[in-house]
């Protein structure tokens, strides 16, 4: 697999033209913030800039965001025009993620998720409402609780919104947060919870064909404790 020879060195599942698709470390931001820590997207706007030699700005879009705790697989468009024609697949609800999660408890075999969802962005928190309430957006999810042991549940997410910390929150609320989550499940972290985007799929934006992109399982724990 190549690397972007970054610090932190990121993997690199696909890369042409138009794509470039990274496996985005947990603890890591998606984009720059107030806090000055190492982002993706800084990141590989580096890599690229170094490998092909550019002078000044290097265009990379930003087409979707992972929390800084959660890894996987994250998809950035190399030309506007790329950035464009998968955005509005974004918009059109026409690509698809799934997740792999471990949460804490037994959830039901299987099921949808779906709730009203109000951010706030000082707090950087998300709070499930009633439909009704102003600003509200729909989040909706399906599930698969693929293995139980003890206590923690390996369960596969079919993410159909794509709202902040949608499915974090909406597992907690069920009673069954996701391994790791101190923010919504109250528990102790070490900068990672057990989130992690496996599959991405999306129509090329110019050679008009279906693309899969995945991402291994971390490594380590409680990932182990279902390999």
């Amino acid at each position: 697999m190549q690397f972007t020879g970054t610090q932190p060195d990121i993997p690199i599942i696909y890369e042409d033209n138009h794509l470039l698709v990274i496996q985005k470390p947990a603890g890591l931001l998606s984009q720059e913030d107030h806090t000055g820590r190492p982002d993706a997207l800084t990141l590989c706007k580096e890599y690229i800039k170094k490998r092909y030699s550019k002078p000044g700005n290097v265009f990379l879009g930003l087409l979707h965001r992972l929390d800084r705790p959660v890894s996987g697989v994250m998809v950035f468009a190399k030309t506007s025009k790329a950035a464009s024609r998968i955005s509005e697949q974004i918009r059109a609800r026409k690509v698809r993620k799934r997740y792999r999660t471990v949460v804490i408890g037994n959830p039901p075999p299987n099921g949808v998720l779906e709730h009203h969802l109000v951010k706030n962005d000082v707090k950087n928190m998300v709070t499930i409402v009633d439909k009704a309430t102003r600003k509200s957006k729909l989040a909706k999810l399906s599930f698969n609780t693929l293995l139980t042991k003890g206590s923690l549940s390996l369960v596969d997410v079919n993410l159909e919104t794509g709202r902040a910390h949608q499915i974090r929150v909406q597992f907690a609320e069920i009673g069954s947060p996701i391994w790791g989550d101190k923010r919504y499940g109250k528990q102790t972290s070490s900068g990672s919870i057990a989130l992690h985007a496996y599959r991405f799929t999306l129509k090329h934006p110019t050679l008009d064909e279906k693309m899969t992109f995945t991402a291994d399982l971390p490594d380590s724990k409680p990932w182990t404790e279902f390999k």
